[in-house]
C-alpha cells in the first residue's frame, strides 16, 4: 500500500519548518546509516539531539494524531520519533530497504517498522530531481508531493531517492509500528472503513451502517496486535 496523505501540515507550517531548517547545522546522513545503506546514502540530517529536531518532531505526531486519514491506514501502534533531512548539491540514497526493527532514540524501546513515511517540507518546483522512488515490485511509483503532504508506503519496499540537482528537498522521515502487521489486511480494513463513511453519509440511518461497522470492529479485533 502507498498512500499521499494531504495537508498534515498547512502550507504556512510547512514554510516555517522550512526556514527554521535552512538556518541549523546538519550532519552527514551516513552516520545513521548501515553498513549497505551506508554505501548508497548521500544526504544531510539531524542529529537525533538537535533540540530542533526535537520540537518539530514532536509538532509532526501532533498533527498526525489529528488527521483520521493517517490513523484510518496506518492503524498505528508505535511511531518512532521523526527524523529530518536535506538532500542539496547532487545528493541521493541509492536503492536501499528500510531496517526492520529501529530503536527509539534515548528510550530503551525498539518498534516494527511496518510502514515509512516522508513529510516534505520543499514545494516541488522548488528543486529539481529527488523523488522518491518506490518498487512494490510491480513496477516504481515515483512521488515528489507538494510541502506539507506526506507519503505512506510499505518499508518492506525497495526504494531509493533520485539526486537533487537544483535546489535543496527538505524532509521529515520516520516509521510505523501498526497494529495489523500483515499489509493486505491493513489495505481492506482501509476499504471497509471508508465503505462504511461513504454509506453513513449516502444513508446514515440505513441498517448495513451498523453491521458494516461491527464487521470492522471484529475484524479488527481478530488481527490487531496492542
Amino acid at each position: 500500500m502507498m498512500l499521499a496523505i494531504p495537508d498534515i501540515l498547512t502550507p504556512d507550517e510547512a514554510r516555517m519548518f522550512r526556514l527554521e531548517l535552512e538556518q541549523t547545522a546538519w550532519s552527514d546522513g551516513r552516520a545513521s546509516a548501515g553498513a549497505l545503506a551506508g554505501r548508497v546514502k548521500d544526504n544531510q540530517q539531524l542529529a537525533d539531539d538537535n533540540p530542533l529536531a526535537a520540537r518539530l518532531g514532536g509538532l509532526i505526531l501532533e498533527r498526525l494524531a489529528r488527521s483520521e486519514r493517517f490513523m484510518q491506514a496506518a492503524l498505528p501502534l508505535k511511531v518512532l520519533p521523526p527524523r529530518f533531512n536535506r538532500y542539496v548539491g547532487g545528493g541521493a540514497y541509492g536503492d536501499h530497504v528500510d531496517s526492520a526493527v529501529l530503536s527509539v532514540p534515548g528510550a530503551p524501546l525498539r518498534l516494527r517498522g511496518d510502514l515509512s513515511a516522508t513529510v516534505f517540507f520543499s514545494d516541488p518546483e522548488d528543486y529539481d530531481g529527488g523523488e522518491l522512488v518506490i518498487d512494490s515490485g510491480l513496477g516504481e511509483t515515483r512521488v515528489k508531493l507538494p510541502a506539507g503532504h506526506m507519503v505512506l508506503y510499505s518499508a518492506r519496499t525497495v526504494h531509493r531517492v533520485t539526486p537533487v540537482t537544483r535546489g535543496a528537498r527538505f524532509a521529515a522521515f520516520f516509521w510505523i509500528e501498526s497494529m495489523v502487521r500483515q499489509g493486505d489486511r491493513r489495505a481492506m480494513l482501509l476499504d471497509l472503513d471508508e465503505a462504511i463513511g461513504s454509506l453513513r453519509a449516502d444513508t446514515p440511518d440505513h441498517p448495513a451502517v451498523l453491521r458494516l461497522t461491527g464487521l470492522y470492529h471484529n475484524l479488527l479485533r481478530e488481527w490487531a496486535d496492542t
